[in-house]
Parts: C-alpha cells; sequence; structure tokens
C-alpha cells in the first residue's frame, strides 16, 4: 500500500505531441475523484508558470505530492520542483505523468491519460502497473519489409532456427539502401555491404521469401496471429527465369525506373536491378500492353522467352499464415521536393533530389557513376526532345547542396530528420573527388554530427575545400542561362547570390504512405508526424501497445542504418526470446482502466 500524500494533479500542455484525443476536462474531473487528491488544476497550453506563486499555492493547500500530467510533462517539472522546495516540501514528490510517453492515443485516449494520472497519484510507475499477462507464442515470425532492417532481423530470427516470413512490396529485396553508392562516414561501398546478406536472404531455408506481396488482413490475438497475404502475380516463374533479358529487350513499353529515382527508364517486363534477390524479372501489370488489353495485344515477351518462365494470365493470389510474432521494418518515404516550389524541383531540370543524385554518382546507375548535368535530347518515342542524363553531357563546374528541405521546417515537418547533414557531406566528397575542379557548396542551419566519427567526418569535408555555407537558402532562381542561389550567410553577415550549375535538395524522410493503412491492419497507433509509436521510447523502444508485434527501423523515426540494424538486432532477439521461452505478453492496449486501477490500489478509485 502507498502512504496517503495530499496530493495536486497540474494538466500542462507542451503542443508538440500528439496527445490531442485527450479530453482534459474529463481527466481532470477523474482526478478530483482519487481520495489523496485534493487540488486539481487545467494550466492549459504552454502556461507561463511562477514558482513563488505555485509555491505559497503549495502551502496554501498543504500539498505533500505534486503530479504534472499532459502531453509532454517533463518541459513543466522543473518549475513546479522549484516551487516545491520553495514551499519546503520534498522535491523528490514531484512526479510526471505524461500522456504521449505511456500510449494516451487514440480512441482510449483519455482512458489511458486517467490510468496514468491514477499511477502518478499513487506513485507507482505506470510501467509497472500495466503489465499484460502471458500467452503462449507460434514459433513462425512475420517480417514486414524487406530493406536492411527487415533483412537483418530475418536472418537473426532464422539463424537460431525459426521459421520467418518476410514480405516485401516491391519485386527485390534490399530497400533504399540498395540504391546508395557509399555509407558516411567511412565511405564503405553500400551493396558491398548489404548484398551478401540479401543473396543470404534468398538462400536460406528457414526463410520464406515472399516479394511483390502485400499483408491484406491481421486476426488473431498475441502469439497466434492469422495473416492474409496478397501474392501480386510477378508473371514470370521465379525458378525458371535465368534473367537472360531477352524479354525486356523486345518488350516496346519504357517507364521511368523506381530503382534509379526516374533518372532512367525500365521496360514493363524487368528486373529492378542486376543484383536483386530474387534474380528473375516480373512484369509490371500497370504498363504491360498485354495485360491492360485483356490479352489483345503485344505478347511479344512470351514469345521470346526460351525457358518458357513468363505467364502472363498468372493472378494474385491470397496466402495465409500463422505466427506468434510481428516485426514490423516498412522504412521510410523521401520528402516530395516538388512541395517547396522556391527550390524549383521539377522546374529547373538540373535541380536533384538526394535519390537522385545517389543513382547519378553510383556505378551501377545511369551514367556509369558519372556527375554531369541533364541536357535536352531528342526522344524519337515521344518525338520531342526531353532532359535527360548521358555521359556526353557536361560536368558541372558548381555544385551547390542544400540542406533541410521539409525538415525543421514548421510548415512542412518540424522534426529533424537526422541523416540528412551526413549524406548531404557524403555528396560533397563524392562531387570533390569526382569533379576535383569543380566548386562545391554546403547550406545548412546547423550541422547534426551526432554519431560516432561523424564530426570528424564534417572536419574532414571542410578541409577538402568543400564550402560551408550556415544559413537559410531562400530560394533557387533562373538567371543568365544558368541557375543562381539566393540566402544568407549568416557567419558572414551577408546575403548570397551567385550561380551554379546543380542543385542538390537533402530531402528529409517520412513515414512511408503505407504506413497508417498498415496500422490499421495491425492495430498499433502512430505519432503526429507518421511515425509508428513505441511502447516507452527511453525502456522499449522497440515494443508496440499490441503484444507480439515489434518495431525495427526507420518506421519507427528517422534514424540512420547502424541505428536500424542495431534495433532489428534488438527486436530479433527479443522475438527468439518469446519462442524460446513459450509465451509473449499479451496486447497493453487490452488494459483497461479498472484493470489498472486493481493492480495499483483496490480503493484508488472512491
Amino acid at each position: 500500500m502507498v502512504n496517503e500524500l495530499r496530493t495536486g494533479v497540474y494538466i500542462c500542455q507542451a503542443g508538440i505531441g500528439s496527445a490531442d484525443g485527450v479530453d482534459l476536462k474529463a481527466v481532470a474531473g477523474y482526478a478530483e475523484s482519487l481520495p489523496s487528491v485534493v487540488q486539481v488544476d487545467i494550466l492549459g497550453e504552454n502556461p507561463k508558470l511562477d514558482p513563488g506563486l505555485l509555491a505559497e499555492e503549495i502551502r496554501n493547500d498543504k500539498l505533500e505530492r505534486i503530479v504534472v500530467a499532459g502531453d509532454s510533462p517533463g518541459y513543466f517539472k522543473p518549475v513546479f520542483t522549484r516551487a516545491m522546495v520553495q514551499a519546503g516540501g520534498d522535491p523528490n514528490n514531484v512526479l510526471i505523468a505524461s500522456f504521449i510517453g505511456n500510449g494516451a492515443v487514440g480512441p482510449n485516449a483519455t482512458e489511458r491519460a486517467k490510468a496514468v494520472v491514477a499511477c502518478s497519484v499513487c506513485g507507482v510507475p505506470f510501467g509497472l502497473a500495466a503489465v499484460p499477462n502471458y500467452a503462449a507464442v507460434h514459433p513462425d515470425t512475420l517480417v514486414i519489409g524487406g530493406g536492411v532492417g527487415g533483412i537483418q532481423a530475418a536472418l537473426e530470427i532464422a539463424d537460431a532456427g525459426k521459421k520467418v516470413f518476410l514480405v516485401e512490396k516491391s519485386g527485390t529485396i534490399g530497400g533504399h539502401m540498395a540504391m546508395f553508392d557509399k555509407t558516411f562516414p567511412t565511405l564503405d561501398c553500400a551493396a558491398c555491404i548489404l548484398t551478401p546478406k540479401m543473396v543470404a536472404v534468398g538462400q536460406h531455408k528457414m526463410i520464406d521469401l515472399m516479394t511483390y506481396s502485400e499483408v491484406q488482413e491481421v486476426t488473431g490475438a498475441p502469439g497466434a496471429y492469422k495473416v492474409k497475404v496478397r501474392r501480386i502475380a510477378r508473371r514470370v516463374d521465379e525458378i525458371a527465369c535465368v534473367a537472360c533479358n531477352a524479354c525486356s529487350e523486345v518488350c516496346p513499353t519504357v517507364v521511368p525506373s523506381e530503382f534509379d529515382a526516374g533518372i532512367s527508364t525500365r521496360k514493363a517486363i524487368y528486373i529492378p536491378f542486376p543484383q536483386a534477390v530474387p534474380n528473375s524479372f516480373l512484369v509490371d501489370g500497370n504498363a504491360c500492353l498485354y495485360v491492360q488489353s485483356g490479352g489483345k495485344k503485344c505478347g511479344a515477351c512470351v514469345k521470346k522467352c526460351a525457358k518458357e518462365a513468363i505467364h502472363l494470365d498468372a493472378e494474385d493470389r491470397i496466402v495465409e499464415l500463422t505466427v506468434g510474432n510481428i516485426v514490423v521494418a516498412t522504412g521510410y518515404d523521401p520528402f516530395d521536393a516538388k512541395r517547396i516550389e522556391r527550390y524549383g524541383y521539377g522546374v529547373h531540370p538540373n535541380v536533384l533530389t538526394a535519390l537522385e543524385f545517389e543513382r547519378l554518382t553510383n556505378a551501377s546507375g545511369p551514367t556509369g557513376g558519372n556527375i554531369v548535368m541533364k541536357a535536352l535530347r531528342p526522344n524519337k518515342r515521344k518525338k520531342a526532345d526531353e532532359w535527360v542524363f548521358s555521359t556526353e553531357n557536361p560536368k558541372p563546374k558548381s555544385v551547390a547542396i542544400i540542406h533541410c528541405i521539409g525538415s525543421r521546417d514548421q510548415n512542412y515537418n518540424s522534426y529533424c530528420s537526422r541523416v540528412c547533414c551526413m549524406y548531404s557531406l557524403k555528396f560533397a566528397h563524392l562531387v570533390r573527388e569526382k569533379l576535383p575542379d569543380a566548386a562545391c557548396y554546403e547550406f545548412y542551419i546547423d550541422m547534426r554530427a551526432y554519431g560516432k566519427n561523424y564530426e570528424e567526418f564534417f572536419r574532414r569535408i571542410g578541409e577538402e575545400g568543400v564550402f560551408l555555407v550556415r544559413g537559410r537558402t531562400a530560394k533557387v532562381v533562373a538567371q543568365d542561362g544558368r541557375m543562381a542561389i539566393k540566402g544568407e550567410d549568416i557567419v558572414g553577415d551577408k546575403v548570397l547570390n551567385f550561380p551554379v550549375d546543380m542543385v542538390i535538395l537533402s530531402v528529409g524522410l517520412e513515414a512511408s504512405a503505407e504506413a497508417e493503412p498498415l496500422a490499421g491492419l495491425l492495430g498499433i497507433s502512430r505519432d503526429k508526424d507518421g511515425w509508428f509509436s513505441e511502447l516507452d521510447y527511453n525502456a522499449d523502444p522497440t515494443g508496440t501497445e499490441r503484444g507480439g508485434i515489434f518495431v525495427a527501423g526507420v518506421c519507427q523515426g528517422p534514424k540512420d542504418i547502424p541505428d536500424t540494424v542495431a534495433q532489428a538486432s534488438e527486436v530479433a532477439a527479443r522475438v527468439i526470446k518469446s519462442i524460446l521461452s513459450g509465451h509473449i505478453q499479451e496486447s497493453r492496449s487490452g488494459l483497461t482502466l479498472a484493470d489498472i486501477e486493481s493492480r495499483i490500489r483496490p480503493q484508488a478509485h472512491a
């Protein structure tokens, strides 16, 4: 039993969280009904607090414990702590009741917020009171997402001798990392790190690789989830196909290549990239003339295939699985640079996004790694000229790299995407390495080189002759047949306006477009920015409110490759532990207010 202490509950909102669904008046009314609570105040959003006035109130009401509740109450705790000291009370009795930190989001946000307040009033950490019961666990695991995070988790679970179903929506695993040229800060070859892992997944006996597939339904309970996976027809037999490219050569349809971020083209029957896993061709049904015409047109690829591996009439099928754990590693989407018109993306042909430059500078890209500008070239199919990359095009003599496109901006995404500063520095190194006579400019707000050897990498780039300019870039404009950067240099205290040949926009990271529907299928929540919500940012950054469902990598929030791999390994360890022990915790979301009240104090709610 916890000793009764005269308690005051103060509800303060920082206005930066996602607990907008909490009915604060209902929470306040509930708090007033708790036996030891003698004072409840709703102080509103970002209140101006005076420690002296609060101390007087504490003395007048003879308060022995203060509970600061709200979306991010840690912002206000120092003020209440000073007030408690001034009032002669014990500063250790100033507690916080964080709505966001304890999952007060979604349709049951208000009830969860009440439970969080009840725990703080009784001096019991919410995490100790909200402990679900255990259930038996099925030994198979579903991993959703085939990027480096999903690959790492699947391999570690499979290496422990446990069955894994790896579901990936595209035609190959590898994710965004497969598109990269180098990794920072070591400048290691990204493909050299990733492709061996991809091959290991494709050859692993304990991994059932399901590319070109989507999760359609999830039912059941923690430890025994029933999952329906829609396997989209590849229309090419993965085993029979020898990737000879004969089919693609005769295909008449040309569309932008997703793997090359749209700066090159592919056919309707294609292999995503030469090292794809599985290493076989597939048919894009949305582009294939045969599929779109209902079998009335084309079909040239079928006639050309000597292995009879192409089946254009194949249909999608549904596969049903039973799994005990689900790992979500669905990654991210890059920010759409067209949303910020002042940078001229889509208007000026030589304004590129980060992924486009990754493919341009990659040895497997459309120019063999040569950094060149777009130029007008005749297009026989369209009977018009178009802007294309070609090894015959001129090289840029000056390159500007603009940081924080779509990040740290209240108009778009207020958060920092974490990786942009470092990959921008990597781009600057590649420009200086491949174009030693070209000038390279980095325009940044703040340099956030936070990881191991990251600061050293930043200093190294400065020593390589890159011009580092601190300040916001206002816009990119056309000027005298070139582009011009208009911005500021806050260190030099001057306004900038100078011409460049190429601009690289360091776009931030956003939650995947599939995150919202997938969250609905899985019954897990997302934060205000769309990232999947973890159970506890500090104590359980990979768990979710639903038992047996874990998040790993960038789907939980922006992070770099090392942090993604580390998180995936941590999830794999938890999955293996649950399978070996034979049980798993049920969903915390299933706990009611009454359940939590009964665990902290039977008489907590009078």
